[in-house]
């Protein structure tokens, strides 16, 4: 039987090696800096084999650390997992749960009425949101999971794809009847645009049916927001492309039009990402009551019907019907 000793300095092991820092692995495990540099050091000598150079500037894993990282990550976030399900088992899902989601409109409307939800139905799990851009580092952070509207480029992460924003050409009443409305793609490039991106110009591709048109626009205003982007179109700057349920409002007061309706960008997909598959009972339950909930309001922006709270989503009905919806696990 292995000491008692032995999966703890594992664990401790995995979480040095995964931030790459003492000082940030011993804040998010609530011990001194020096014990747990101590331990490390002990369980080096146990093992028999240097894990980790040391420098003053920087930490990175051995040849033999990166070999044996993998294997004690995976025993370790199954002893983890273990021990929450028995948790789970005794009283619901409970701990700490870390969540990164991105600073947008439809966010702070909608998911934040299924994380209320969600904590509501889960007294024994607290939650902590953060606004974070992309991308974000889930791992140095100590992000259970982070909802995502691009998918990271590291490929060790796991990404389930929940479902897809719509997304078009908006403008104010005031520009279009300042300076014509466009009947078709090619004159875009004749008007002012609000790019929600850095640069002067962009290249963008609308389809209607089976013809697509690419068109260059650009402006004199770009910004790395998608809400500063619609209150510079609000008040009249040009025109810019939006998730539709994020100008829903706007497009009922009449703040914004649609500009060439029958025309679609390509959607914008809403990933749920996690470090790892093997997830404690608490982001499991999470993720699964998420999903149900961002199906429904996602699908219904899509057809263009209003959205309902979320305590009126039904989660016994399907709703991932809409053609431009899809999902994976």
């Amino acid at each position: 039987m292995p000491h008692p000793q032995v999966l703890r300095d594992m664990a401790l092991f995995v979480e040095v090696a995964k931030r790459k820092s003492f000082s940030q692995a011993a804040a998010a495990l609530g011990m001194p800096i020096s014990s747990l540099s101590r331990r490390i050091t002990l369980f080096e000598s146990a093992v028999g084999l240097r894990l980790l150079d040391r420098t003053t500037r920087k930490l990175v894993l051995t040849s033999y650390g990166e070999a044996y990282l993998n294997q004690a990550t995976r025993l370790v976030e199954e002893a983890q997992r273990t021990f929450d399900d028995m948790v789970s088992q005794a009283k619901g899902p409970s701990g700490f749960l870390k969540i990164a989601v991105p600073p947008d409109f439809w966010v702070l409307r909608h998911l934040s009425g299924v994380i209320s939800e969600f904590s509501r139905d889960h007294e024994h799990v607290q939650i902590h949101v953060d606004l974070r851009p992309a991308p974000v580092d889930l791992a140095s952070d100590s992000y259970d999971l982070a909802i995502a509207i691009e998918e990271p480029r590291e490929t060790s992460l796991i990404v389930r794809k929940v479902g897809e924003l719509e997304n078009g050409l908006f403008a104010s009443r005031s520009y279009l009847l300042a300076h014509g409305r466009p009947q078709h793609p090619k004159e875009l490039s004749q008007h002012r645009f609000v790019l929600p991106s850095q640069g002067a110009s962009a290249n963008w591709s609308l389809t209607r049916g089976s013809e697509t048109v690419a068109v260059t626009v650009g402006g004199p205003v770009s910004c790395n927001s998608l809400s500063l982007a619609r209150r510079f179109v609000v008040s009249g700057q040009g025109i810019t492309s939006a998730n539709l349920i994020n100008v829903e409002r706007d497009l009922v007061t009449g703040k914004l039009e649609r500009v060439l309706p029958e025309w679609r960008l390509p959607p914008t997909p809403v990933y749920i990402v996690t470090t790892s598959r093997l997830l404690p009972a608490k982001a499991r339950s999470f993720i699964d009551f998420a999903t149900k909930r961002l199906n429904a309001i996602l699908t219904t922006a899509a057809r263009g019907m209003p959205i309902p709270e979320s305590s009126d989503i039904d989660p016994s009905r399907d709703y991932s019907t809409a053609p431009v919806f899809a999902l994976r696990s």
